[in-house]
């Protein structure tokens, strides 16, 4: 089940990098074009928020299954 998880985590990881990187994009074009960035901004930082998130859930799933790896083998 950790496993499952870890890997759900990576994936969300994954999609996380690709909207941020987008949002990123949007942002610029909308500085480039003179628009008020504010929104795109407060979204791209909830973007940020989540992906640390799961960052942090990732580790801690790492560090769970390295738990489990050890039990195994003590």
């Amino acid at each position: 089940m950790v496993v499952d998880h870890l890997a759900l985590a990576e994936q969300h990881i994954a999609e996380g990098k690709v909207t941020i990187a987008r949002q990123q994009g949007l942002v610029t074009e909308l500085e480039e074009g003179g628009h008020d960035t504010t929104q795109a901004r407060q979204l791209l930082s909830q973007f940020l928020q989540t992906q640390k998130s799961h960052e942090e859930d990732r580790k801690r799933l790492r560090r769970e299954l390295a738990k489990l790896d050890a039990r195994k083998l003590g």
